[in-house]
């Protein structure tokens, strides 16, 4: 039988799963490093059989990097809760920002994981891509005809926001340094460039 969120008990017991493998591999990882952690002792912490992490993950890389399965549930809710009277580019910050903040448990890891492995990025371009393609039909529900040109320049602005953000960010500083840096983007852009 679901629960409030619309999940059966199977669903539930998955996720819970899949959290406590991911719940494992961070803290190892954080106390080692990410070469030093094999899949075995991340297996063991989470109180999984190997063959079990690989049913959720396909390598110890995915296990880091891979977006949360609730997540396209999670950006649809906060797009759904932001009034439909309220200002694009507020409601734009309010989402972005909303959903940034889901990431305080594993975006130290994922970023100094990057880093020493460009390639690594590749595997959360497609998250990236399916939430952007989702913020954009989503303004496009709540834009007039004649607003196209500016709803397109607010998506592609609040997306380069959160994107500076990061590049400025670095993962020594801790989360919520992260979290500053993107709302002082939004703010900067929300005052204009004429006005800096």
């Amino acid at each position: 039988m679901p629960n409030e969120t619309g999940m059966g008990l199977r669903e539930r017991k998955k996720l819970a799963t899949w959290q406590a493998i991911r719940g494992a591999a961070l803290r190892l990882i954080d106390q080692h490093d990410f070469d030093s952690v094999s899949l075995d002792e991340i297996a063991a912490a989470a109180e999984v059989s190997r063959t079990t992490l690989f049913n959720y993950f396909a390598s110890k890389e995915a296990i880091v990097l891979d977006p949360a399965p609730q997540d396209p549930e999670l950006w649809r809710l906060l797009m759904a809760q932001r009034p439909e009277q309220e200002a694009l580019w507020a409601s734009l910050q309010a989402v972005h920002l909303g959903y940034l903040a889901t990431f305080s448990d594993r975006l130290v890891t994922q970023k100094r994981l990057m880093a020493e492995s460009p390639t690594l990025a590749d595997s959360s371009r497609e998250h990236a891509a399916r939430f952007k393609s989702e913020v954009r039909q989503w303004v496009a529900g709540r834009t007039p005809p004649d607003g196209a040109v500016y709803a397109e320049l607010a998506v592609n602005t609040a997306e380069a926001a959160v994107a500076t953000a990061y590049i400025l960010w670095r993962p020594d500083d801790g989360f919520d340094r992260l979290m500053e840096l993107a709302e002082l983007c939004f703010e900067q852009v929300g005052r204009g460039f004429a006005n800096p």
